[in-house]
């Protein structure tokens, strides 16, 4: 074989011998940091990477940070390292371009190409189970979770997303009407005010998960928020999440964008929208509202900007690629995680 030809497959990650670094602090020390090949501009992109023991091929778990993190974060991430390992599945945890206040980040192509690329590196170098690919996140990880299943669908077996942003464009109004740093975030990313700039307010629409959700009708999706959020518990309204079902779902199986907004307004159940039934996988988090339509799912939940990593997790285990979502979770493995893991970062 030739020099040039080996070059070009270890750039391709398939005979590359990976260089595992110590993970960063706050994670396991199983969990490795390594560099795999960005195809979309021939850089080397970091993430974070556990292997499963077993020969067999295994489930890949892909984890993404929140917003304003990149690959390191440490918070409850961690809990989808642990479940990874105790579950033996394969886990990563990109960086897909970092936080999300530069061009290059906030669900741009490279960002799209890179968690494409990630799969694949473990696809090529590690045992995966095409069939159980499963992708999580939220706060910004959501965000990015839900543009991925419209962007991607023919990948994932199960997209869990929580407190999600779906809308770029109304996500900076609602930020900048607070004077929030998020506004200023994504006007770093969109290249200026989408109210005074027509480049920037496109680039808010080619960045929002809505302008794509029409796609991901086959993914299994489940799309989770708290109630509180966007109010005194969070900086996402949970509007955002309901607004993303509605683009998946049938005409007929929409909620009324009236209902939306005196729910949020009010923060309690509309009288026109059905009592959820108990969950105990939510657990001191009980379920309010519930809304299922084929392959995807909304909930909202009574907390904050949160997520539930027993309910999200459990429920990606018994999803598998081409098979209907499956709703019916009655066997659930324990993660035992703290109410630290489970306030999303920001």
């Amino acid at each position: 074989m030739s020099n040039l030809m080996l070059s070009m497959l270890c750039a391709a990650g398939t005979l590359a011998e990976p260089q595992f670094k110590p993970a960063p602090e706050g994670w396991p020390e199983e969990v490795k940091s390594i560099k795999y090949p960005a195809g979309v501009d021939g850089t080397r992109q970091p993430m974070l990477l556990y292997t499963a023991k077993a020969k067999e091929k295994r489930p890949l778990l892909v984890g993404l940070h929140t917003w304003s993190s990149n690959y390191t974060q440490a918070g409850g991430e961690t809990a989808y390292a642990r479940w990874c390992m105790e579950n033996d599945w394969h886990f990563i945890h990109p960086d897909f371009r970092g936080p999300n206040w530069t061009p290059d980040a906030c669900g741009s192509e490279k960002v799209v190409q890179d968690l494409v690329d990630a799969v694949e590196y473990m696809k090529n170098n590690y045992n995966v189970d095409a069939n159980r690919i499963y992708l999580i996140g939220a706060s910004g990880g959501g965000y990015a979770s839900i543009l991925m299943a419209a962007r991607t669908p023919d990948i994932w077996a199960g997209v869990s997303a929580w407190v999600p942003i779906s809308d770029i464009r109304a996500w900076w109004e609602q930020k900048s009407a607070q004077k929030s740093r998020y506004a200023i975030d994504i006007e770093k990313s969109v290249g200026g005010r989408p109210d005074q700039s027509a480049k920037a307010a496109q680039e808010c629409v080619r960045r929002s998960p809505l302008t794509y959700l029409s796609r991901a009708t086959g993914v299994n999706l489940d799309i989770n928020a708290g109630i509180t959020d966007g109010h005194k518990g969070g900086s996402v309204p949970f509007t955002h999440s309901l607004y993303a079902f509605n683009q998946v779902v049938p005409e007929k199986d929409r909620i009324d964008p009236k209902v939306i907004e005196e729910f949020y307004e009010n923060q309690e159940l509309p009288a026109s929208l059905p009592k959820a039934d108990v969950d105990p996988l939510y657990g001191k988090k009980k379920v309010i509202f519930r809304k299922i339509s084929n392959n995807t799912r909304v909930t909202i939940f009574q907390s904050g900007h949160d997520i539930v990593h027993q309910a999200a997790l459990n429920w990606l285990a018994r999803q598998r690629k081409d098979r209907s979502a499956d709703w019916n979770v009655t066997a659930e493995h324990n993660l035992k995680t703290d109410a630290d893991e489970s306030a999303s970062g920001k």
